[in-house]
Order: structure tokens, then sequence, then C-alpha cells
């Protein structure tokens, strides 16, 4: 990621929830956001049938999580995977939000299992990847959780996310290194 990117989407994460009026150590509701952003959100099977989708699924696990279309009449659309897990889907949702955040453009079209998808390029992905992190788990909330002890898991069982993005923005953030040092402060202070 481009220098300096990380800082700016922690900002844009808190700028954007402050606007529907959300404290930074609070988890989203991710719908809100999109309604926000004007983003309807649509479940996959609305538009295929859920017998093509596990198909998919059997055939590329993973290849289909969510994906953002826009449309002639001026809308945008994030269509999601019905197959994964509701933490899960959370976190698609929010990686297509950060995609039209970021103003990302759609780079190719790809052939998988006879259905085609269009892709961005790495770099994009990884910089929603990050903004979707900073959406769900901003840096506040992320201390609150920290200083009073939570794991991964009670993160993600406190905040509806899936353990692997609770794991993510922990050991990423700097929250963790943050509360040890601050803690190893106190005990020095202490003695």
């Amino acid at each position: 990621m481009r220098r300096g990117f990380k800082s700016e989407a922690e900002r844009l994460a808190d700028r954007v929830r402050a606007q529907i009026g959300l404290r930074s150590d609070v988890p989203p509701d991710i719908r809100q956001l999109a309604a926000h952003l004007r983003v309807e959100v649509i479940d996959a099977q609305e538009l295929v049938g859920m017998d093509s989708l596990r198909e998919l699924e059997s055939l590329q696990p993973g290849a289909f999580s969510a994906a953002t279309f826009h449309l002639p009449d001026g809308r945008t659309v994030a269509v999601y995977n019905p197959c994964n897990e509701p933490a899960r889907t959370k976190s698609d949702i929010a990686h297509e939000l950060a995609h039209v955040l970021l103003g990302h453009e759609v780079r190719e079209l790809q052939q998988i299992g006879g259905h085609a998808f269009f892709t961005c390029d790495p770099e994009q992905e990884e910089e929603a990847n990050w903004l979707a992190g900073c959406l769900l788990l901003p840096r506040q909330l992320l201390l609150r959780h920290a200083y009073a002890g939570a794991d991964a898991q009670a993160l993600a069982a406190a905040t509806g996310v899936s353990v692997p993005m609770a794991r993510f923005r922990l050991n990423t953030s700097g929250v963790l290194l943050q509360v040890r040092r601050r803690r190893t402060a106190r005990s020095s202070g202490d003695s």
C-alpha cells in the first residue's frame, strides 16, 4: 500500500461513521452505512439461482464473496454471496463499500467456472481490505475492547465480525502494542 494510506483510511472511516452519527467506539450497522453511501445491497440469489451459487462454490471455493456494479441508471449495487456466514458477509459488504468510498474502478473481467467476474487490481483490493476493517472495527472500538482484555474471539462476538477480521484488525492496527506499552508503563510507575 502506498505510504500514508493506512492513516488516511482510519480518518476516512471516522468521517463516514460520524456522518451517520455513529460513535467511533460502536460497531456499525453495515446496511445503514450502505444506505448512507446510496449503495443497494442485494443477495446474489435474487439474481441467480442458489444452485448456481453452490455449484460455483464447489468448483472454486471462495471465488465469489461480493461484487459492486455501477449501473447505467446511476445506481450502485453491491451483490453478496448468501453461502457465506453472516459475519463474513458483513466484511464482504464493508469491502465493497470501501471500493466505492475509494473510487476504485473495475479493472478486468475474469471467467471462473463459466461465470464472469469483475476484479480490481491487487493494490486496490488491499486498500479495500484495510478500509473495510477500519469501517467495521475503528481504532477507538479496538482500544476499548483491548483494554478490557478481549481477544479476537471476544471482539468478533461483541461486534458481529468474523474472527479473522477481528484478529486482522487487532494485529495490524497497533492497538495491542499500544495497550501493552501503556500497561508496562503503568507497572513500571507502580514500582
